[in-house]
């Protein structure tokens, strides 16, 4: 189960900065689920919980980069045409099953094996062949294209670190070793719902007053993208009672919830008396723009993350808090985002100690360096901003 101390998110007084926030988040959040084995097929985006170690050496032997002829180093004329018989022929997968003699040059081709002797490999298009004769000019090096045994892997050398987000490539690799399976770290179990008596799912009609509920659907979307096994409690009524008998029915059976809205202190924010009444919750009082109110509570020891309620914020603030505690809780050792340096093609005021987030657009400017350009509406329920937007400006 999650490891969050008690009330260690309460706060009061001066606002916490980001970095105070995260750092919690560090220090609090570990690996809730256990480790299973997984087909190397299914393991895409799922999370490492243990070292892949290296049976063997990748590749398992001394291969050819290249189509083209194997031959003896010390056999050739450094200063002029070497004529050489050819004596055999290696195909990848065919090795040539004699050792090479002195004196003759072998056909071999892109990933065969090379045979115990020869050290260097000419390519074709730097070769003529007269007959039976290949002719080879001068000026190649000893060794050339020609790729070592563990070349790209050591056999016992660690491949992939346990805690690693699993990429395409990392699968590749872990196939290139032999392994068949691997074993990860359990989905993570995360239970999502939106409160409100405005909302409506898409599909339904419309009566005055109410709105279309966008951010249960964008939200799983991220949960869904980021390996979570989440399910949907769809849209509580504006009742303590019915509030608070899903959140305890849903804390029995999950590793994590959320919500979007509904955890600030107006009459009808039900959620914050909720989570109080079955556990706890601490607003984290953060100096940030958009993103207000943000609440992170528990239930017994199950993690609470309340979003705010405007679509564009609950976003961002999910990518930036809620992101690293999921991939700390599913057992991720790297939790922060990418951050790069971008030329500012607008201007912008902002108080001075207080992190704003800008959603902007790249684009190429005059000396060819990325500039980004301020997406020209800054509201918090300006969900379209997000999808014009490339990312975000983070301004400390």
């Amino acid at each position: 189960m999650p490891q969050l101390t008690d009330d260690c998110f309460a706060q009061g007084g001066k606002m916490m900065t980001v970095a105070e926030a995260l750092a919690v988040i560090d220090a609090v959040a570990k690996p809730v689920t256990d480790g299973e084995p997984v087909d190397l097929g299914q393991a895409a985006g799922r999370i490492l919980a243990e070292d892949v170690v290296a049976d063997q050496d990748v590749p398992p032997h001394d291969n050819a980069a290249v189509d083209g002829y194997a031959v003896f180093f010390d056999d050739l004329d450094g200063t002029g045409e070497t004529r050489l018989p050819v004596g055999g022929r290696i195909a990848a997968g065919h090795p040539l099953g004699r050792a090479a003699r002195r004196g003759e040059a072998l056909r071999i081709f892109t990933g065969a094996p090379m045979p115990c002797g020869p050290d260097t490999v000419m390519m074709q298009e730097d070769c003529s062949v007269d007959g039976d004769h290949v002719i080879i000019l001068p000026g190649i090096k000893r060794g050339s294209n020609r790729r070592s045994a563990g070349e790209d892997i050591a056999a016992g050398s660690v491949i992939l670190s346990r805690g690693r987000r699993l990429k395409p490539q990392d699968i590749g690799l872990a196939a290139s070793a032999g392994r068949s399976r691997l074993t990860v770290h359990g989905r993570l179990r995360v239970a999502l719902f939106s409160t409100g008596d405005e909302l409506r799912d898409p599909g339904e009609a419309l009566i005055p007053g109410t709105v279309y509920d966008a951010n249960r659907f964008a939200l799983s979307a991220l949960l869904d993208g980021l390996g979570c096994a989440v399910t949907d409690l769809g849209i509580l009524p504006d009742d303590l009672d019915a509030v608070r008998d899903a959140l305890g029915a849903a804390a029995a059976s999950h590793d994590l919830m959320f919500t979007s809205g509904g955890v600030s202190v107006g009459d009808e924010d039900h959620v914050r008396a909720a989570v109080g009444e079955l556990g706890s919750i601490h607003f984290w009082r953060l100096a940030i723009k958009p993103g207000r109110p943000l609440a992170l509570g528990q239930i017994g020891k199950v993690p609470f993350v309340g979003l705010p309620g405007n679509p564009a914020a609950a976003m961002i603030t999910f990518l930036r808090f809620a992101r690293p505690l999921i991939l700390r809780l599913s057992g991720a050792s790297h939790v922060a985002p990418l951050l790069f340096r971008v030329r500012a093609g607008f201007d912008h005021k902002k108080k001075l100690d207080r992190r704003e987030w800008v959603r902007a657009r790249l684009e190429t400017g005059d000396g060819g360096d990325l500039v980004a350009m301020k997406f020209p509406r800054e509201g918090a329920g300006i969900l379209s901003s997000l999808v014009e937007s490339h990312g975000l400006v983070e301004l400390p």
